[in-house]
């Protein structure tokens, strides 16, 4: 009885050990069958690394300004009897532009005169009189006086009289008409803008560490969505001499030449201030870049040790941008070759292979495409 026991019992512990090399052996298999499987490439576009010249820039955003503007109200009160003008049309100084009724100042203005006139005769003959004798100080002193408040009050309807004329004060074009014929217009009330944009001003902010490399007549750039196939041309004509405490940043005008007035007054732009040092930078299509909170990179495609080509990271220090463009000022290497499209499936190390049959826009002056 205890031989077939210790019989079975054997047999059972042999029958468990086959079991168990039968799936060890399996195991090992799977493993050396993992081991040996190698990730298929991943396919990227790439480009080489270009080194050129570029200037340096400062870069801001800003409006523009009119280079003259104002806004025309009714200095006195009175109903209006001519308006001389059109909406948005070009006027040159001295133009009237709205007369208001004058029929009592012109009446007012020819009784001054008269009484003007007769002052002046009567203080004639009171220095003839002084002169004899005849009259006395006092009586002189009181001629001039009242000549020279016969004349004041001349003047002063002559100053009411031109405020009934309201003209424009340089030339420029104007804005939309608040006024009508027969109206009556109440001092302060809105008349019409006048602007002149030619040329125009760019108004905008550079932090305070830009101060040093900022002076009068550098040339700027000028770029606007409304006219994306365009750059307009300037040159900062001044730099304000105090720093803004809250925002410590500086303020500087550009003015630009605008002879079609195809910049308006208020239009949002983008500036660049062209600095005169040139530096050597690598240039890139911007798609290149991997931003991210540790560091901007790009991915560099070489062999790796197994002759494989493959992807690895390279921390760079990004410089301006030109279009679709972007320059380096380290990091990378003229002649390298860099992933410009597919990063989002790279790891360090990852092989790659090239495919550039379609590649991204590397244009240093894009222009949009037409509809």
């Amino acid at each position: 009885m205890n031989k077939r026991i210790l019989l079975t019992a054997v047999i059972a512990l042999g029958v468990l050990g086959a079991i168990f090399g039968f799936k060890y052996l399996q195991i090992r298999q799977a493993k050396a069958a993992m081991a040996a499987r190698k990730p298929a490439p991943a396919a990227v576009t790439t480009t080489p690394a270009v080194q050129e010249t570029w200037r340096s820039t400062l870069h801001a955003v800003g409006s523009l300004e009119s280079f003259r503007g104002v806004t025309l109200r009714a200095e006195i009160e009175g109903r209006i009897v001519h308006v001389g003008f059109e909406s948005g049309a070009r006027v040159q100084a001295g133009d009237v532009l709205v007369e208001l009724d004058s029929q009592a100042e012109t009446a007012q203005l020819r009784s001054n005169e008269a009484t003007a006139r007769l002052a002046a005769l009567n203080l004639v003959r009171a220095r003839d009189l002084r002169e004899n004798s005849t009259n006395t100080q006092a009586d002189l002193d009181t001629a001039e006086a009242t000549a020279a408040q016969t004349a004041a009050a001349t003047e002063a309807t002559k100053a009411t009289l031109a405020k009934k004329r309201i003209v424009a004060p340089f030339a420029g074009r104007l804005g939309l008409r608040q006024v009508n014929p027969g109206q009556f217009l109440n001092k302060a009330d809105l008349i019409v803008t006048l602007e002149a944009s030619d040329p125009i001003y760019a108004d905008f902010s550079l932090p305070q560490q830009d101060v040093t490399q900022l002076r009068p007549g550098l040339p700027v750039k000028v770029s606007i969505d409304a006219f994306a196939d365009r750059e307009f041309d300037g040159v900062v004509e001044a730099i304000d001499p105090r720093i803004n405490e809250t925002t410590r940043n500086l303020r500087v005008r550009a003015r630009l030449p605008n002879p079609d007035e195809a910049l308006r007054p208020g239009m949002f732009v983008r500036v660049d201030v062209v600095l005169p040092d040139e530096r050597p930078v690598v240039v890139l299509p911007a798609t290149a870049i991997v931003y991210s909170p540790y560091g901007d990179s790009v991915y560099v495609v070489a062999k790796n040790e197994q002759g494989v080509l493959a992807a690895q990271q390279r921390f760079v220090q990004v410089g301006p941008k030109r279009g679709d463009q972007i320059s380096l000022l380290g990091g990378v290497k003229p002649g390298e070759e860099i992933v410009t499209a597919g990063q989002g499936k790279l790891r360090p190390g990852t092989p790659v292979t090239v495919n550039n049959s379609v590649v991204p826009t590397n244009n240093p002056a894009p222009k949009p495409a037409e509809s």
